[in-house]
């Protein structure tokens, strides 16, 4: 893990001249992802906020991403050794850190009143809020390079077959169709294809979420939910990955679309801010569409929730990460981190706005969230149950090590196993 300290001297209990009085310095430790932006969005926000709170320095460290950084921070969490204010997923990925026992209780922040309810419902346990929205709700679908679908005379795919085919042009002149990312700390990514294929389940199967955390559905055994691990069996038996598609990083990923060395990159809509900091030259070039699914009519984008920022019970300065997390439900927070990255999504805090010159990713994301019945949040926003395993398996599939339907099958026993471990009912 890397370290990153405000200021360059972090001392626990150092001590301060201010005015001519001695004033107690604390220290809180963070742990966040290694992402760039996301780096850049805590250097600014720990910036301004000890600008105001000359008391309080920050220890910023950063983990993988991926299964790797995630047995990390579970580690630290079961062990005791967690870093005051970490930063982690919502949803089931939250639910599974058993936050009653692990995490402080943030129900009575007294900003918990900007924070918009449908967050709220994904940091909520018995009752209770454990959380605090960072960054902004985020798409899952394919950035796609624009000039070179300019050139080509290709349009945005409503459909699978219209995706395909345009895999296909971009194969014949001489491209890379599909960008994909399974090398070290990047083997979240080959998710992607099976994630944001959830809007188009529920447009099949509208209970299935429901039925899914009872029991009573299974993705092997529901056609439309085990096709996204057939998208990812198409696109590799079509030969429409990059070569290097067993060691790239997800850096290479953004590289290749950003710059049209690749057409598409399935992906979180987040990821244009970390465009716009390596390649800010071409954060214009990237644009975004929800992935296509069996019909145009019924096409839209799955959403996910941002991450939280969390603080767990073995802290020893809960009073003051307390009192940073309330900072950061304010509209002051969320125009810092757009200065930072720049916009990459609607932010779950009432009061915070968009900049007109929005980048195309956003742009192209809004409209989903403007028409009504053109958003569904992606599945570990409706259900608890979302197996450890996932990335492994779809990593196998998109390297034609396995196929879809016994990939479907080994993740529903992997579902099994986590579903047990919650104590949820009919399993």
């Amino acid at each position: 893990m890397t370290k990153i300290t405000r200021p360059s001297l972090a001392l626990s209990a150092a001590i301060i001249l201010t005015g001519g009085m001695a004033t107690a310095q604390t220290t809180l430790s963070l742990l966040i992802d290694n992402g760039p932006a996301t780096v850049s969005v805590f250097e600014a926000l720990t910036a301004a906020y000890t600008a105001q709170n000359p008391d309080i320095t920050f220890d910023i460290e950063t983990r993988l991403g991926g299964a790797v950084g995630d047995n990390q921070l579970k580690t630290r969490l079961a062990t005791g050794e967690m870093n005051d204010i970490f930063l982690y997923n919502s949803g089931s990925l939250m639910q599974a850190l058993n936050p009653t026992r692990t995490l402080v209780d943030l129900t009575d922040l007294p900003n918990q009143e900007n924070v918009i309810d449908s967050f709220k419902t994904v940091v909520e346990a018995d009752g209770k809020l454990f959380g605090v929205p960072i960054l902004t709700a985020m798409g899952g679908g394919i950035l796609y390079n624009i000039p070179l679908y300019e050139e080509l005379g290709l349009s945005v795919p409503k459909t699978w077959d219209e995706f395909m085919a345009n895999n296909a042009a971009v194969l014949a002149a001489g491209r890379v169709p599909v960008a994909q990312t399974y090398g070290t700390g990047a083997t979240w990514t080959s998710q992607l294809f099976v994630l944001a294929d959830f809007f188009n389940v529920l447009a099949e199967v509208p209970d299935f979420a429901v039925r899914y955390t009872n029991n009573e559905a299974k993705y092997a055994t529901t056609p439309a939910a085990m096709r996204g691990f057939q998208y990812l069996q198409d696109v590799h038996e079509a030969g429409f990955l990059n070569p290097d598609f067993g060691s790239a990083t997800f850096e290479d990923g953004l590289r290749m679309v950003a710059l049209g060395e690749a057409a598409h990159y399935p992906m979180l809509s987040f990821a244009i801010g970390t465009i716009g900091e390596t390649y800010p030259d071409h954060v214009m070039d990237v644009g975004f569409f929800a992935q296509p699914g069996p019909s145009a009519d019924s096409n839209g984008l799955t959403v996910w929730m941002p991450a939280a920022l969390y603080i767990p019970t073995t802290s020893n300065n809960i009073d003051e990460a307390r009192d940073f997390l309330n900072w950061i439900a304010t509209v002051e927070a969320c125009d810092i981190q757009t200065a930072a990255i720049g916009a990459t999504g609607p932010y779950l805090i009432e009061g915070c706005t968009l900049p007109e010159d929005v980048n195309n990713v956003v742009a192209d994301m809004l409209p989903y969230f403007q028409t009504e019945g053109a958003n569904a949040p992606a599945l570990e926003f409706l259900s608890p149950v979302k197996g450890p395993a996932m990335e492994q398996i779809t990593v196998e599939v998109g390297s034609g090590i396995r196929d879809a339907a016994s990939a479907a099958a080994l993740y529903d026993e992997d579902v099994r196993k986590q579903a047990q471990q919650l104590g949820l009912p009919n399993w």
